[in-house]
């Protein structure tokens, strides 16, 4: 099935763009509730499939793993800050050219039909320090114990995770009618083209550039390594959450990877603090507001300033689709000049409201 997935999430998509104006409000409410429902059950689930895989990684190289883990960290922040700062520039040419951003008047609220709230047994964070630690000393005590302990959890991992696979599209559906429902689709294509289109081509030209360099040069093993990610960015981009594409994603990136343990532990120890996404639509998207609202361009010492920050936030963002402009307002606000119209500006375009 995941050979045919990014066929299946397409035609899933324009399925429900094309029909929208014939389901009935109650089908509408059900696809949606159903799709938060599954989120619900992933996001609960999340932090064990991590600590499960971490652990296995720790146990598996345990002599290097401390110093694995570490520089994943270390490349991750050089990573977006990178990124981060190439948005500024493109940003600062948004800015001069006088875009902005115009906030809907009116938004249909697509209520669910029932509601599930599961218990966060553990935090993300605590899993993944959590199944690195105790796999480390585990495998040094007690190694055929942990040998035991990894071998089972990789196999309930990879049954969770087919699992999970196998109903991204319906959760995939219920957020696409949610996005109808709130005439996000429309906006997209009528008011907001030209800045979308500066910030797609500055995310898949990065993105493309990376594979590309990675690849060897090799346009061959680049068109793989994209084909293999694509199902996991479709459910990315239309379920706006990194955790809940994040089977997907192990799955392309084993495919991609030489060594697949080593991609299964990258991915659950990067997947809320590694987003190329957010580091050059957030900046984008705020230079954009800046100028809606003739706020001042920041100067070049003070973005990166704002970027140093917005390095560090990324390690506490939570796991739910906005949830990288939680943590982010404040920096925006402090950094960037933001005042509380800008603010309320950036949280209806996000579909988020704090107040």
């Amino acid at each position: 099935m995941f050979r045919h997935m990014p066929f299946i999430l397409i035609a899933t998509i324009i399925a429900i763009v094309l029909l929208d104006p014939f389901i009935p409000l109650n089908i509408k409410q059900f696809l949606f509730t159903i799709s938060m429902s599954i989120k619900s059950c992933i996001i609960m689930v999340l932090p064990l499939i991590i600590f499960s895989l971490l652990f296995k990684t720790a146990t598996t190289l345990s002599s290097g793993a401390t110093r694995i883990i570490g520089l994943i960290l270390i490349l991750v922040c050089i990573s977006n800050f990178l990124s981060t700062t190439l948005s500024g520039f493109i940003g600062s040419w948004a800015y001069n050219f006088n875009l902005s951003m115009i906030v809907p008047h009116e938004v249909y609220n697509l209520e669910q039909l029932w509601s599930i709230n599961l218990p966060s047994i553990i935090s993300n964070d605590k899993a993944m320090f959590g199944g690195i630690i105790l796999g480390i000393v585990t495998a040094k005590v007690y190694p055929q114990l942990a040998a035991s302990i990894s071998k089972t959890a990789e196999v309930l991992v990879s049954k969770v995770l087919n699992f999970i696979v196998y109903i991204i599209p319906l959760f995939v559906a219920g957020f696409v009618v949610k996005l109808q429902a709130d005439g996000v689709v429309g906006l997209i294509v009528k008011d907001y083209a030209a800045i979308f289109a500066i910030i797609g081509v500055a995310q898949f030209s990065y993105i493309a550039l990376v594979y590309f360099v990675f690849s060897n040069l090799k346009i061959k093993e680049f068109a793989t390594s994209i084909k293999n990610l694509f199902p996991a960015a479709i459910s990315g981009f239309t379920t706006m959450s990194s955790a809940t594409s994040m089977p997907l994603t192990i799955f392309g990136a084993e495919k991609n990877a030489k060594n697949k343990d080593l991609a299964r532990s990258v991915i659950p120890a990067t997947v809320n603090i590694h987003l190329v996404g957010d580091c050059f639509a957030i900046p984008i998207f705020a230079y954009a507001i800046l100028k809606s609202f003739g706020i001042e361009e920041p100067s070049l010492l003070g973005y990166l300033t704002f970027t140093a920050y917005f390095v560090l936030a990324k390690f506490s963002v939570a796991a739910i689709p906005g949830g990288g402009i939680i943590v982010m307002l404040p920096i925006l606000e402090s950094h960037l000049g933001f005042n509380a119209n800008a603010t309320f500006k950036f949280e209806v375009q996000h579909g988020v409201n704090f107040h």
